[in-house]
C-alpha cells in the first residue's frame, strides 16, 4: 500500500516560505518581497494525486505590478552589481541548495514524479550550474575594431560590446522544475538582465523555494520574480513592451502561441523534439542497446531529448531488438520513492491516454507492440509501462508518433535498408532537436552528423542535455537559438558600438 504523499520541509531558510497550514503555503515572489495578495491552487503529486502544497497566484495586474517594479528598479539594481559580485552570489546559493538538498530532492520526487536518483541528479546540475556561471562570462566579453581597414573609417576606433536587454521572461516547462529555474536566471543574470520566472503550474514549488536562497545570498531582490500565473494570463505579461527577451522550454505548439503572443522580442527557445537512435551494422549492440534503453526510460520518457525512434540497419536489427525487449523488461515502474523503481509516474492522466491512443494508432497501421503500450492500473491513472513498437519503414512517416511528439516513455524501432534511409526518415520529421548514432564506421558516422537536420548528434552514446556544458537546441520546430554556458549570452545581450572619431587630432599619422 502507498504511503500518502506529504511534504515536510527541514531546511530552516524553506520554512520561512512556507506558510503554517494544512498543507504547505508558497507566496509568490514579487519584485522585492514574498507577498500573499492572490488566489490559491493545489498543487497536486503525480504519485498519487494528493494535495501536497498551495501557491499562491497574483492577479494579472499585480503581476504587471511586480513587471513595473522589475522594469523600473531591478534591471538598474542588477546591471549595477558588479559581475565579480554576481558569481559570488550564485556560488553562495550553490551553497545554500547543498544546505537544503534533502528538501530540494524531496520536492522534485513529489512535486514532480522523480525517482530520487533522478532528483538527485537534477539538485546536483542545479549546484553544477550555478558554479560554472564564471564560464559564461567569457561571452559578456566584446570587440575592439580598428578603423583603419576602410577609408571611410580612418582614424576612427570602436568598442563593440554586449549590453543586457532588459528584462527576460523565463518560462519554465514542468520536467527540469529546478535546473531550467537555475539555467534560465544564471545566463539572464550573468548578463545584467533581471528575470522574472513563470514555472509551470504542475510544480511550481522548486523555482519559487530558489528565489528564497537567491535572495539570501544577495541577488537584488527587485530584479527578480516567481510568477505562478495561469495560462490566460501569461500572454498579457509576455506581450508587454517592458519583456525585452523570452526564454522558453516546452511545446512546439506552445511556443507558437508565445511568439504569436509577444511579437517583436529576442528569443531562445528549445520545444519540441523526440529524438532518433540510428544503429550502424558495426555497431555494439550491447551498449546501444542499453543506451538505448535509457534514452527511452530517463523521467518517464517525459524529456525533450528522449529517444523516440530507433533506427537500425539489417545486420543488426533483430539482435538489437531482442536486447532493447529484455532491457524494457527490467524496468521497475512503481512509486519513485522507493529505492528500487526505475521509473515513475507521468505528469498527467491525459499523457498516459495518449501513450495508449498512438500504441493503438500504430498497430491500426500494421505496427506491433513488441512490450509495454498499457497503464499499469494498480499504480494509478497515470503510470504506464515503457512501450516499445516495431513498424516499417514505409508506414513511419503516417504514424501519429511520427508527427507529433509523445511525452513519454514510448519508442518505434525500424528496420533500415542503409544509413540514408535511416537520415531520411529522421529529417522527414518537423522536428530537429538531437540525434544519436551508434557504430564504428568513422566516414558514416561522419555522413550521418554532417546531413542530420538537428542541433546536436551525439556518437554511441543516447542524447542528454546535461548541465548545460555543451550547446543544445533544435532545428526546424524544435527551436530558436541555443541553450548552454556561455552560448545562450548572445539571445539575452545585444551589441552596441561605440565608435571615436579622432580625425586631425594627430593620434594615427597614415601616409
Amino acid at each position: 500500500m502507498k504511503v500518502p504523499t506529504r511534504l515536510v520541509l527541514k531546511s530552516d531558510k524553506l520554512k520561512e516560505v512556507a506558510l503554517a497550514g494544512e498543507v504547505p503555503v508558497f507566496p509568490y515572489f514579487g519584485g522585492g518581497e514574498f507577498r500573499t495578495d492572490g488566489g490559491l491552487f493545489d498543487v497536486r503529486s503525480p504519485i498519487d494525486q494528493n494535495v501536497i502544497a498551495r501557491v499562491i497566484r497574483p492577479t494579472r495586474e499585480k503581476a504587471l505590478g511586480v513587471l513595473e517594479r522589475v522594469y523600473s528598479v531591478g534591471r538598474r539594481a542588477i546591471r549595477d552589481t558588479p559581475g565579480e559580485e554576481r558569481v559570488d552570489i550564485f556560488e553562495k546559493t550553490a551553497d545554500a541548495i547543498e544546505d537544503a538538498r534533502e528538501d530540494f530532492v524531496n520536492i522534485l520526487m513529489l512535486n514532480a514524479g522523480k525517482t530520487r536518483k533522478a532528483a538527485e541528479g537534477e539538485v546536483q546540475a542545479a549546484i553544477d550550474r550555478l558554479r560554472l556561471a564564471k564560464l559564461d562570462v567569457r561571452r559578456v566579453y566584446g570587440d575592439y575594431v580598428p578603423g583603419d581597414w576602410s577609408r571611410d573609417t580612418i582614424e576612427t576606433e570602436a568598442i563593440v560590446k554586449r549590453e543586457p536587454l532588459g528584462v527576460v521572461a523565463a518560462i519554465l516547462p514542468f520536467n527540469y522544475p529546478l535546473f531550467d529555474a537555475v539555467n534560465k536566471i544564471v545566463y539572464s543574470a550573468i548578463a545584467g538582465n533581471a528575470v522574472i520566472v513563470k514555472p509551470a503550474s504542475s510544480d511550481p514549488l522548486p523555482a519559487l523555494a530558489l528565489s528564497k536562497l537567491l535572495i539570501d545570498s544577495g541577488f537584488p531582490p527587485e530584479a527578480i520574480a516567481v510568477l505562478p500565473l495561469g495560462g490566460r494570463d501569461v500572454g498579457q505579461l509576455i506581450s508587454d513592451r517592458r519583456i525585452a527577451a523570452i526564454s522558453f522550454t516546452g511545446s512546439t505548439e506552445t511556443g507558437l502561441e508565445v511568439i504569436k503572443e509577444a511579437g517583436i522580442k529576442q528569443y531562445v527557445m528549445e520545444l519540441g523534439g523526440g529524438d532518433p537512435a540510428i544503429v550502424l551494422e558495426d555497431a555494439d549492440v550491447g551498449q546501444a542497446a542499453q543506451k538505448i534503453v535509457t534514452g527511452i526510460t530517463s523521467y518517464s520518457g517525459q524529456r525533450c531529448d528522449s529517444v523516440k525512434f530507433v533506427l537500425a540497419e539489417q545486420g543488426v536489427y533483430e539482435d538489437l531488438k531482442s536486447a532493447i525487449v529484455e532491457g524494457l523488461s527490467k524496468v521497475k515502474v512503481g512509486d519513485p520513492r522507493e529505492p528500487e523503481t526505475d521509473m515513475g509516474p507521468l505528469i498527467d492522466t491525459e499523457t498516459a491516454d495518449e501513450v495508449i491512443s498512438a500504441a493503438r494508432d500504430a498497430t491500426s497501421k500494421g505496427g506491433m507492440v513488441l512490450f509495454g503500450g498499457e497503464k499499469v492500473n494498480e499504480l494509478g491513472p497515470n503510470y504506464i509501462r515503457p512501450t516499445l513498437i516495431e513498424v516499417d519503414a514505409s508506414r513511419l512517416p503516417t504514424l501519429y508518433l511520427y508527427n507529433k511528439e509523445v511525452f513519454a516513455s514510448i519508442a518505434v524501432i525500424v528496420k533500415v535498408s542503409d544509413l540514408d534511409q535511416a537520415i531520411a526518415l529522421s529529417n522527414g520529421r518537423r522536428y530537429g532537436l538531437d540525434a544519436a548514432i551508434f557504430g564504428h564506421d568513422v566516414a558514416k558516422i561522419r555522413r550521418a552528423a554532417r546531413l542530420l537536420e538537428v542541433g546536436a548528434v551525439y556518437v554511441n552514446d543516447y542524447p542528454k542535455h546535461g548541465i548545460a556544458y555543451y550547446p543544445f537546441g533544435g532545428m526546424k520546430d524544435s527551436g530558436i537559438g541555443r541553450e548552454g554556458i556561455g552560448y545562450t549570452i548572445e539571445y539575452v545581450t545585444a551589441y552596441k558600438s561605440i565608435i571615436y572619431n579622432y580625425r586631425g587630432a594627430g593620434v594615427w599619422d597614415y601616409l
